[in-house]
């Protein structure tokens, strides 16, 4: 019996690592979602028994963006043997990949989320404010907590559009010297070698790089947004992001929960 060459060795052993990679990588975001429902619990017991205690207030704002800094820790350490998985990731749903930036959401997208809570809010106590009730929620944003924060979302837009532009530039590398080259000149399609693979792991170590930047960015953003906003108002948005990060999840599972339903019925009738 023909005993496999040392290549081929080589190549499964490549595999087995990725397989295992991935593995944490699914594991790192299975944690995070449940510290994610963990938090929102906090954050709404905060809201409704500590409204007036800005302390504790600020005290459960701090406590979420740790753990957002600590699972983006645990990221750029795993991105570093695997970071292509990240930017479509298999733990995902297609509905929740369709909405990823840099392997995650677009760090202005709190900000955004921001101002559609404000008006939203506004518009719901609109009788109470003009009866000169206060709530000091987001529907209060002063005129200089608005100018503060249209100051951050243009620095994070600006910022956004440096990495999105290191990302077309590393995507269009493809079509570049070595790997062209070395797709053109094989043998057959999609031979591998020793050269292939630390071609490949350059790319795979620049979009680590990329991510590690796009996730300081993402957590810089909400640090500075939650430091513009009174503690009440830093856990209603919050509360919104936790709400909004983990409805799509579940959405997505609905949905591709629904899509296998179908298919198995139409395969059945078929």
């Amino acid at each position: 019996m023909q005993q496999p060459s040392s290549e081929t060795k080589r190549r499964k052993a490549k595999e087995m690592d990725i397989e295992a990679e991935e593995d944490r990588c699914h594991s790192c975001f299975k944690s995070w979602v449940i510290q994610q429902e963990l938090d929102l619990q906090e954050l709404l017991q905060a809201l409704s028994q500590h409204s007036n205690e800005e302390d504790k207030l600020r005290m459960v704002v701090d406590k979420s963006i740790q753990h957002f800094q600590k699972y983006n820790e645990k990221r750029t350490m795993l991105a570093k043997h695997d970071a292509p998985s990240f930017f479509s990731p298999s733990w995902c749903t297609s509905f929740e990949n369709s909405f990823l930036w840099i392997a995650g959401c677009r760090p202005s997208l709190s900000i955004r989320l921001l101002y559609a809570l404000c008006g939203s809010e506004l518009q719901a106590q609109l009788g109470e404010f003009l009866e000169g009730i206060r709530r000091g929620n987001l529907a209060e944003l002063s005129a200089r907590q608005l100018s503060l924060v249209n100051d951050l979302h243009c620095k994070t837009i600006r910022e956004e559009d440096k990495l999105s532009s290191k990302m077309a530039s590393l995507q269009e590398e493809i079509a570049d010297q070595p790997l062209a080259l070395m797709a053109v000149e094989s043998n057959r399609v999609g031979d591998n070698s020793e050269r292939v693979d630390r071609v490949i792991d350059g790319h795979a170590l620049a979009l680590a790089a990329i991510l590690e930047d796009a996730d300081k960015l993402r957590l810089v953003t909400l640090k500075e947004l939650t430091n513009i906003l009174t503690p009440l108002q830093a856990v209603d948005l919050l509360v919104a992001t936790r709400k909004l990060h983990l409805s799509i999840h579940e959405w997505g599972k609905k949905r591709e929960s629904r899509e296998r339903h179908r298919r198995t019925i139409s395969s059945s009738a078929d």
